[in-house]
């Protein structure tokens, strides 16, 4: 295993890894709509959010070798689901013609409040 870390992402905020490659795998925590240079929340809206965490995620997956074009998992977590159409729309955007599995499900609270967070899961090399 190799730990996976970049300053063009958050760093992390606990006892983790903003990434972890395993056997051509790169397991990706979630982030969050933080911005790497500030720490500051970007966004006081579940689009804008979104366009934040698919940044910081795309670099994180840059740092282990990888792209959004790789990924082959994702795991969306809403505070409220009524903001799923806004996550949706940049999501897609993001993604473009590339469709990864996907789960999104609404919780309670996310860190520092924000409205969503994605963690990821790509392939690396090839």
């Amino acid at each position: 295993m190799k730990r996976i870390a970049t300053d063009r992402a958050p760093a992390a905020i606990g006892p983790y890894s903003q990434a972890i490659a395993c056997d051509g795998l790169l397991f990706c925590s979630g982030q969050i709509a933080l911005s790497p240079a500030t720490g500051e929340i970007v966004g006081d809206d579940a689009a804008a959010q979104t366009r934040q965490v698919l940044q910081n995620l795309a670099a994180v997956l840059g740092a282990g070798g990888a792209g959004l074009d790789r990924v082959v998992k994702t795991t969306v977590f809403l505070k409220d689901m009524a903001d799923f159409q806004a996550m949706n729309e940049v999501y897609a955007e993001a993604f473009q013609e590339h469709r990864p599995a996907r789960a999104t499900v609404a919780v309670r609270t996310l860190p520092k409040d924000v409205l969503v967070e994605i963690d990821a899961i790509a392939r690396v090399g090839e």
